[in-house]
């Protein structure tokens, strides 16, 4: 059981920023004598004491900021709170350093475990590192999904353990948008981990596309920033090489996918999102791979999109809070 406490502005909650700007955002009233204002985002993770929603509030108000929507979660009979806030502020009367500076104040009164503000519109976009193996159906995705700006990161580089034909479509769309590619073949011996490490050290996390490698303990504590994978929904009933024809085989009524940050247990991490679809006698294998691939594709966006969102805060050890 847990108890969810909601706040809500009169103000209508806005959702996908990557797909809209607050830059021309007015608030009601004479629209000459209004502001252009910036969309910002504040999540807030500290321990529960009374107060903390008045005091959030009270920052963002003090500097004319106005707060679109709030999402707060407080867990039953557990001393811990989770807020994330969306709020429009004019940057002349609050500088993003100053913004830095009094919500730091905050979490410094708090005692808080994480407090982390952003602004699409000013601060840098997350940079990216892209690992994949042989299936291209997830990195395509993503591939369209940064040129056409659904999704808010920028893809430093794509890193493969199989060789591609520089004729395919995926290579002549990396070659054209000066996406760098390294083809790193990897042994049971040797991982090429030390080499990913040197080619990913600027991106901000990982996003492993269907990479068919496990990351060592130590790759992932010397990287030191998140990782986030994508795998099919049909595990751990249908484990090895080609799990759909497995499932298909079988007979399976529900597939899925899940996304979820990496950790050293293979394939346990903290979920971020799942999704399922129905299938039925009526489709055949092509159909079925086709549905379970659309998932993965689905998911993984989804999955992005949340953390780049700060959606994504860690509650207790292996678990996750999604506003």
């Amino acid at each position: 059981m847990s108890l969810t406490r909601r706040v809500s502005s009169s103000l209508p909650q806005f959702v996908g920023f990557a797909k809209r700007s607050f830059k021309s955002y007015k608030l009601p009233g004479d629209p000459s004598s209004s502001p252009s204002l910036t969309y910002g985002i504040h999540i807030f993770h500290c321990p529960d004491e009374v107060g903390i929603v008045a005091k959030l509030s009270e920052c963002i108000a003090s500097k004319g900021g106005n707060i679109l929507g709030a999402d707060v979660f407080v867990p039953q009979n557990k001393n811990v709170f989770y807020s994330r806030s969306e709020f429009v502020f004019d940057p002349v009367k609050w500088p993003r350093e100053q913004m830095d500076e009094d919500f730091m104040k905050l979490s410094r009164m708090y005692s808080a475990t994480r407090s982390v503000v952003r602004v699409p519109d000013l601060d840098p976009k997350f940079k990216i590192g892209v690992l994949v193996s042989k299936q291209d159906h997830c990195l395509v995705d993503l591939l369209h999904g940064w040129q056409d700006r659904r999704l808010p990161v920028d893809i430093t580089c794509v890193i493969s353990n199989h060789h591609r034909d520089p004729n395919t479509h995926v290579m002549r769309f990396l070659e054209t948008n000066n996406i760098p590619y390294h083809s790193l073949q990897t042994t049971k011996e040797n991982k090429r981990e030390g080499e990913i490490l040197e080619l990913v050290l600027n991106t901000d996390f990982l996003v492993l596309a269907r990479y068919m490698q496990v990351l060592s303990g130590h790759f992932l504590r010397t990287y030191g920033k998140d990782v986030i994978n994508i795998h099919h929904g049909l595990l751990p009933s249908f484990k090895g090489g080609n799990p759909c024809k497995q499932a298909f085989d079988a007979g399976v009524k529900l597939i899925g996918a899940t996304s979820h940050f990496v950790t050293e247990e293979l394939d346990s991490g903290p979920i971020i999102e799942q999704m399922v679809e129905r299938v039925s006698h009526r489709d055949n294998l092509q159909s079925f791979v086709q549905k379970s691939e659309n998932l993965e594709r689905q998911c993984l966006s989804k999955a992005i999109r949340s953390y780049c969102e700060l959606r994504v805060l860690q509650y207790e050890e292996n678990r996750t809070v999604v506003f």
